[in-house]
Parts: C-alpha cells; structure tokens; sequence
C-alpha cells in the first residue's frame, strides 16, 4: 500500500517540474532570439557545450560557457535554476 502523503507530493513534484520545463523552454527561446542564436562563447562552442545546459546547471559552468551576449540578457532575465524555481513554486501554491 502506498502513503497518501507520498503520493500526494510525488504529484506536485511532477507537477512542479513540468512547470519548470515549460519555463526553461521559454527562457531559452527568449535569450535565443535576443542572443541572435549566439548562447556559447568560443570555449563552450570548442567543447561541444549543449547550450541548453547552461540554463540548468551550475553558475560557474553557465558563466565559463556563456557568451557575452547570453551574460547580459541574464541581467535582465535571471537564469532560474530548478531548485530556485521549485521554492518560488512552493512559495506561489502556499
């Protein structure tokens, strides 16, 4: 038999995370456009770097890989990673 609880926040997880994917995906799309395509600097684009990547993971990996371009459009829009997502997302539901 499973816990309700257990049930219940495996739920909102998912739900939390898919959340999260359409965010990620739309926050790629907007710097994409406002990059003009241009995400990776030169060191990133030489290692292969998933530009997608930069998004989600680590800031000191996202700012060792990122071009300029992408570095300033995060002033603007500040790159939300999952766990940052999840505690806005939490605060939001509360």
């Amino acid at each position: 038999m499973h816990s309700a609880i257990f049930q219940q926040a495996h739920r909102l997880y998912r739900q939390c995370r898919a959340e999260y994917q359409d965010y990620l995906h739309a926050a790629y799309a907007r710097a994409e456009e406002a990059c003009r395509g241009r995400l990776l600097n030169r060191r990133g684009e030489n290692k292969g770097i998933d530009s997608l990547s930069l998004f989600i993971g680590n800031e000191a990996r996202a700012l060792a890989y990122a071009s300029e371009e992408l570095i300033d459009h995060w002033l603007s829009y500040p790159r939300i990673t999952f766990e940052q997502f999840e505690k806005q997302w939490i605060e939001q539901e509360q």
